[in-house]
C-alpha cells in the first residue's frame, strides 16, 4: 500500500484538475496558481527545519482507472462531451431523481348510467342500444375533461408548478431562506395559489448547500456564505424541496411550499429520511467476480522510516476528489476519496516526527479532514472547505499507533462511508522489524445506485451492503495477499467504521504479538504472556481503534483473514493469505 499520497495534480490520477472547474456557485478558488508555492514539479517548497519525507508516490488506489463522474454546477461545460452525458444516461445520480409523483387520474363514475330500476324486457333492442350509445359518448367527454385537467400537474420554471395548473394572479411572491446546520430556515412557505415564487437561498452556514424542487428546479450548488435564486413558477399546489449534496436531505434539508389549506397537510414522508427513495439500490453479488482488470489495493507497506537521525519532518498534499469505484460484490459507487483512492494514502513516521499536511478540495462539495494522530483544536484545522479552497494542517506525532484520519464534515457518517478515511501509523520507539508488513482497514459500505452515491438511511440505520477490508469487499478473497514459511508477519488493522466493530482473525493461525490502541496486551518488549505461553486469536475492535498482530506460519496453504463477526465476513470482509515453502 502506498505510503505516501501524492501531489495535488499527479498525472497518475486522471486528467488535470485546473482544467475540470467544478466550483459551485460564488466559490472562488482560493488555491489557484499553487504552483508558486510549490515548484513546477509538484514538489512542496521547503519549510526548513529537520529532515524531510515528502510524499511523491505512486496512487495505487486508482485501481480501476475510471473516469471521475461530473456533476459539475450547472452551466459549467463538461470537457468531456459525450463521454460524460452517456454516463450519466446509463446511471443517472440520485440527486437527478425527484420524489414527486403525478396523481393518478380520476375514473368517471359510471354507475347507474345505464341501470334504470324501470326498465322491462319488453323495450325495444334499438332503444337499449341508443341509450347505451349517449351514454358512452357522455363518460367519454368526462373523462376527456379529467385528463385534460390533469394534464397540467407538475410543470416546472414561470409557466406552473403544482397539482395542477390555475390562473396567474399576476402576484410575485419574493423570499429568502438561509441555512442553519442542517435545516433550511423557514423550512415552509406558503403562496395563494396562481402566485409566482422566487426564492432566494442564502447560505448561512459553513459548506455547500443547495435547493432542489420537485419540480425540477434547483438553485445549483451554493457555497457557503453566497446566494442564489430560484424561480419556482406559478404555484397552483403543494411541492417539496430539498438539499441534493450527498446525505443533506436524510438529515433533515427539506423545504415545503405549501398553499392554503395545504399548509397543514402530512409532510411527514418528506422529512428528515423519509421520501429519499429514487432510483432503486444497486444489490450486492456475494458471488460476484471483479473484473478482469481490476487491481487490488496494495496492502503491503513500506518499511517504516529510518528514525536513527531525529525527528522527520513529513510534508504531504492530500487532494480530495469524488469518483465511481468499484466496492465488490458486482457493486459500482460513487466515491469521496483522498487522492484517488478508497482507503486515503498512508503516512508513516515515529513518535516526535512532524506532519504538514496541505488538504486541497477539487470535489463538488465541501470536505475536510481530522487527523486523529495530532492534538491540536479543531475549530480551524478540521474545518471543511469549499471547492477550490485549501488548508494547511499541522501536528506533531506525541503518541504511537495507528491512527485513523476522516473528512468531517457532516454527514460525518457519509463522507466517511463514501470513502474519506486513512490511517496514520506511528511506529513504537524500538519496534523491531517484521519479514512482511500489511495493512488492513475495516469498512463498511451501503449501496445507493449503481454508480451512484450511497445510501443514507441504510447509514443512519448501521444496514450495510458490503464489509471490506481496504475498501473492496472480496478483493483479497479473489486477489490473495502472499508470505513465506518461516516469515513474520505483522498485520496493522484498523476499524474505520463508520458505525460498526470488527474482529480480526485469520483462520488457522495465532498471533504471539499484539498491540493495540498504544499499548502492549502480548509480546513486545517486556514479553508479555511468555511465562505462561500466552497468545491470541483475534484482534476486536471499535470504531476509530487499531493496532497490530503478529504470526507466523510453519507450513505452506491458505489461511483466511476474516471478521469474527460472521455475518459481516459473509458480506465481503474476508481474503486470504497464501503463504509458500
Amino acid at each position: 500500500m502506498s505510503s505516501s499520497p501524492h501531489s495535488a495534480h499527479s498525472p497518475e490520477t486522471g486528467p488535470d484538475q485546473d482544467d475540470l472547474d467544478t466550483r459551485p456557485t460564488g466559490i472562488a478558488r482560493q488555491s489557484a496558481d499553487r504552483s508558486a508555492q510549490t515548484g513546477a514539479t509538484g514538489e512542496p517548497r521547503d519549510a526548513g527545519g529537520g529532515r524531510e519525507n515528502h510524499g511523491d508516490h505512486d496512487n495505487h488506489g486508482d485501481h480501476d482507472n475510471q473516469d471521475d463522474v461530473d456533476t459539475r454546477p450547472t452551466g459549467v461545460p463538461s470537457p468531456r462531451g459525450d463521454k460524460a452525458r452517456q454516463a450519466r444516461t446509463a446511471s443517472a445520480p440520485r440527486s437527478a431523481v425527484t420524489a414527486g409523483t403525478a396523481p393518478a387520474l380520476a375514473r368517471p363514475d359510471r354507475r347507474g348510467a345505464g341501470s334504470d330500476s324501470d326498465s322491462t324486457e319488453g323495450r325495444s333492442a334499438d332503444r337499449r342500444g341508443a341509450l347505451l350509445g349517449i351514454l358512452t359518448a357522455g363518460a367519454a367527454v368526462v373523462a376527456g375533461s379529467v385528463m385534460a385537467g390533469q394534464a397540467g400537474v407538475g410543470g416546472s420554471g414561470p409557466s406552473g408548478s403544482g397539482e395542477g395548473r390555475v390562473a396567474a394572479s399576476g402576484k410575485t411572491v419574493e423570499v429568502e431562506i438561509t441555512v442553519k446546520g442542517m435545516r433550511f430556515i423557514p423550512d415552509t412557505v406558503e403562496v395563494a395559489p396562481g402566485d409566482r415564487l422566487v426564492i432566494t437561498l442564502s447560505n448561512t452556514a459553513d459548506q455547500v448547500h443547495d435547493l432542489v424542487l420537485e419540480t425540477g428546479a434547483q438553485t445549483g450548488r451554493v457555497a457557503a456564505g453566497a446566494r442564489a435564486t430560484l424561480d419556482a413558477g406559478v404555484v397552483s399546489g403543494p411541492i417539496e424541496g430539498w438539499c441534493s449534496i450527498a446525505g443533506h436531505r436524510a438529515q433533515g434539508m427539506v423545504f415545503h411550499i405549501t398553499t392554503g389549506s395545504s399548509a397543514h397537510s402530512s409532510h411527514a414522508s418528506h422529512t428528515g429520511q423519509a421520501g429519499q427513495t429514487g432510483a432503486q439500490d444497486a444489490v450486492a453479488d456475494y458471488e460476484a467476480e471483479l473484473p478482469k482488470g481490476f487491481t487490488a489495493v496494495d496492502a503491503a507497506l513500506a518499511p517504516a522510516p529510518d528514525a536513527s537521525g531525529g525527528p522527520v519532518t513529513h510534508r504531504h498534499t492530500l487532494t480530495v476528489t469524488e469518483k465511481v469505484m468499484e466496492v465488490g460484490g458486482g457493486a459500482r459507487q460513487r466515491r469521496m476519496t483522498y487522492n484517488g483512492q478508497v482507503p486515503g494514502p498512508v503516512l508513516r513516521g515515529s513518535v516526535g516526527d512532524a506532519f504538514e499536511i496541505t488538504l486541497v478540495n477539487d470535489g463538488t462539495m465541501s470536505h475536510s479532514i481530522d487527523f486523529h494522530a495530532g492534538i491540536t483544536p479543531p475549530d480551524d484545522a478540521m474545518r471543511s472547505i469549499d471547492p477550490g479552497q485549501s488548508l494547511d494542517y499541522r501536528f506533531t506525532a506525541r503518541h504511537s499507533g495507528i491512527w485513523l484520519y476522516h473528512c468531517s464534515t457532516a454527514p460525518m457518517s457519509l463522507h466517511l462511508a463514501s470513502g474519506m478515511h486513512g490511517a496514520v501509523i506511528i511506529d513504537p520507539p524500538g519496534l523491531t522489524a517484521a519479514d512482511k508488513e500489511f495493512l488492513i482497514v475495516a469498512s463498511e459500505v451501503y449501496l445507493g445506485p449503481q454508480e451512484g452515491e450511497p445510501n443514507a438511511e441504510k447509514i443512519s440505520a448501521k444496514a450495510p451492503d458490503l464489509m471490506t477490508f481496504n475498501g473492496v469487499a472480496f478483493q483479497y478473497a479473489q486477489r490473495p495477499l502472499t508470505a513465506r514459511v518461516g516469515e513474520r508477519i505483522r498485520f496493522w488493522v484498523m476499524s474505520a467504521g463508520p458505525s460498526l466493530p470488527t474482529s480480526f482473525h485469520i483462520v488457522g493461525l495465532q498471533f504471539d504479538q499484539v498491540f493495540v490502541e498504544g499499548a502492549w496486551t502480548l509480546g513486545g518488549p517486556q514479553r508479555i504472556g511468555e511465562p505462561w505461553s500466552g497468545g491470541s486469536q483475534a484482534l476486536g475492535l471499535h470504531p476509530a481503534q487499531g493496532g497490530f498482530v503478529e504470526c507466523v506460519a510453519q507450513e505452506p496453504g491458505n489461511y483466511v483473514l476474516v471478521t469474527h463477526s460472521f455475518a459481516d465476513m459473509e458480506k465481503g470482509a474476508k481474503g486470504i493469505l497464501r503463504i509458500t515453502a
